[in-house]
């Protein structure tokens, strides 16, 4: 049965209020549906830029934080059609109730009264179809026993492994400051100790060019689970990365597979359809306009300050290798990573 107008109550918001189960007026302004799910998506600066919505009927509406949107009070289910007169803008056209006087009606004007008196119910208006969501794409699966089987288990103790790396370079500096810090105990859930974990097998393949001894080291994190802490994870990702471009250098092609499967680790947790088609959207984004530093090394190289140039260099090299872990992205592809990360390499070793 059609609601009376007097049925509804409309009040305005902005959209960045919205709630799961508020009931608002589409664009076409003479419908309404149920928000079923409620998500914020920020902009570059970290702040709500754009609402979208789930509607309960299928699809979802985009709104700016600030658009005023109009809410109905009362329960609906999926799209509900509006009287024409109920409308909050007013642009009911002819549209008016039947009076106790007996005044003309819409039913009247168009024709539609039937020969009793009664009038008979107008037809139906198109319904608002709101295009559904893309398909979800599948979720990353994780490498199996076997293929983690590749990874070779650590000869000795965490300990045990550093110093031999040290041992192995007894005269380079930042080798033995971090192996140091190390020798007094590996924490795995202490994120400085996985960051030195990290800076160590970089260095020892960067500056030392020891890829057996930066994949022994590396390999301490690259078997450590994804624990959600994304500042634990920056380590690991970042020894992940660094192993995947040791081993397809030197022809280990299944072991480097494996370490790309375990960095993708993350892209696999969220299970709700619409936070996984949003994180996915964000992720590539990212991969597409990845930070590489260009600003402050050219500011370095102005200012002839070669210890803050290599600093920022090292940064864009780890941020390289992150998407050279991907397969690269949309706009920049696999052979230019290889020609960009044997630059910075050249640069940094120089």
């Amino acid at each position: 049965m059609t609601e009376t107008p007097a049925a509804r109550n409309y009040s305005e918001q902005q959209a960045g209020s919205l709630t799961t189960g508020s009931h608002i007026l589409l664009p076409d302004g003479e419908r309404t549906a149920e928000i079923r799910q409620v998500e914020l998506e920020q902009d570059d600066f970290g702040a709500p830029a754009l609402v979208l919505a789930s509607l309960s009927g299928g699809g979802t509406l985009r709104i700016a934080v600030g658009t005023s949107v109009t809410v109905v009070d009362g329960a609906f289910d999926g799209v509900t059609q509006l009287p024409l007169q109920a409308t909050p803008s007013g642009m009911a056209g002819t549209a008016g109730a039947v009076g106790a006087a007996g005044e003309t009606g819409p039913a009247k004007e168009a024709g539609l009264e039937q020969p009793g008196g009664e009038a008979a119910a107008a037809p139906a208006a198109p319904a608002v179809v709101v295009p559904p969501l893309p398909a979800v794409p599948p979720a990353v699966t994780g490498p199996g026993e076997e293929e983690l089987a590749l990874i070779p288990a650590p000869k000795g103790t965490p300990e045990s492994v550093v110093e031999a790396a040290a041992e192995a370079h007894p005269d380079a500096e930042g080798v033995l400051l971090l192996a140091d810090r190390l020798a007094k105990g590996v924490n795995f859930k202490s994120g400085s100790c996985l960051k030195d974990i990290s800076d160590l097998a970089h260095e020892l393949f960067i500056t030392l060019k020891d890829s057996d001894g930066s994949l022994a080291v590396a390999d301490l994190l690259n078997v450590l689970p994804y624990d959600g802490n994304p500042g634990r994870w920056a380590s690991v990702e970042a020894s992940l990365a660094l192993s995947s471009y040791i081993c397809r250098q030197n022809g280990q092609e299944a072991r480097a597979e494996v370490y790309e499967k375990l960095l993708r680790t993350p892209e696999n947790q969220e299970t709700d359809p619409f936070k996984a088609r949003m994180a996915a959207k964000v992720r590539q984004r990212s991969l597409n306009e990845p930070n590489l530093y260009d600003k402050e090394i050219f500011r370095s190289i102005d200012n002839s300050n070669h210890e803050a140039e290599r600093e920022w260099r090292l940064l864009r090299l780890e941020s390289l290798l992150f998407l050279r872990a991907h397969g690269g992205s949309e706009t920049i592809g696999a052979g230019e990573l290889e020609r960009r990360i044997s630059n910075e390499l050249e640069a940094v070793r120089a």
